[in-house]
């Protein structure tokens, strides 16, 4: 089969799905990113999902643009974009029997993928049983495994406990204190001290101020005006000063998933036979 004929679609287009879809376009696949109507991101320099909010993301080269449906989304791709639409359902499998999906929503839990929506399937992370609901499951975890390919079996339930970056774990990502409307204030990339104060939430009853956790930059930060709850995941900070670049590039954890994933889908294919 050409690999031009190959669609592999994706759903979800936050950073470690960006890192995969990146992989499979530059290697010549044709790509369709699925997303959510708002988008929960926060590293959002280097996440397709903004296409989402501003119609194009540009990530290392790679272009992304929001299409309104189906049809727009191939022509999108004749003209050498990565296109992204609305539909975290799925429902544009009424259309088109896909080569390939990969569900990389990272919602810790299967939101709906079963084998026999494409011939080829892979759950990024925990929630997915190999060979039950996917044909491969990809270790998402940070560690030895990180990227493990598994053909029989689970990824490591999820900890809540974030991997460690510069010796700090849990304390390098924060969440929201309470249910409000977000409003940041400070950029990714910029540098902040312990104690700033990097965002508010606005409440019913005024603004709550979100804290910086750690002195270190800003990897990433949730879109201006999102609607959060209490709990969610709304800011990362890396206390690594000297590593502004690695704010706008695709990160070492999704480029290991997403070589995974391609080996994986190689490794599909030659057992398939097509």
């Amino acid at each position: 089969m050409d690999r031009k004929e190959q669609l592999i679609i994706v759903r979800g287009a936050g950073d470690i799905a960006t890192g995969t879809i990146h992989r499979l376009w530059r290697c010549g696949y044709p790509v369709l990113a699925l997303e959510t109507g708002f988008p929960s991101a926060i590293r959002r320099q280097v996440a397709f999902s903004e296409a989402i909010y501003d119609g194009s993301s540009e990530v290392e080269g790679v272009v992304c643009l929001k299409a309104s449906g189906y049809e727009e989304a191939m022509e999108l791709m004749k003209e050498g974009v990565v296109p992204v639409m609305t539909d975290e359902d799925c429902a544009v499998l009424n259309k088109v029997r896909p080569w390939a999906l990969v569900d990389a929503i990272l919602a810790k839990k299967n939101m709906g993928t079963t084998r026999d929506m494409a011939d080829k399937t892979i759950g990024l992370g925990p929630g997915f049983t190999a060979g039950t609901d996917v044909d491969i499951v990809v270790e998402t975890k940070r560690g030895h495994n990180l990227g493990r390919i598994i053909g029989n079996g689970s990824a490591i339930p999820n900890t809540g406990v974030p991997g460690i970056i510069g010796g700090y774990g849990k304390e390098r990502v924060m969440h929201s204190p309470a249910k409000g409307i977000f409003l940041g204030k400070c950029r990714i990339g910029d540098k902040v001290e312990k104690d700033d104060t990097i965002a508010v939430v606005v409440t019913g009853h005024g603004e709550v101020p979100v804290k910086a956790s750690l002195t270190g930059l800003v990897r990433g930060i949730i879109k201006d005006g999102y609607p959060v709850t209490e709990g969610l995941k709304i800011a990362d900070i890396d206390p690594r000063e000297s590593e502004y670049a690695n704010c706008f590039t695709i990160s070492d954890k999704a480029r290991c998933i997403a070589g995974s994933v391609l080996e994986a889908l190689l490794y599909l294919e030659m057992k398939q036979g097509y």
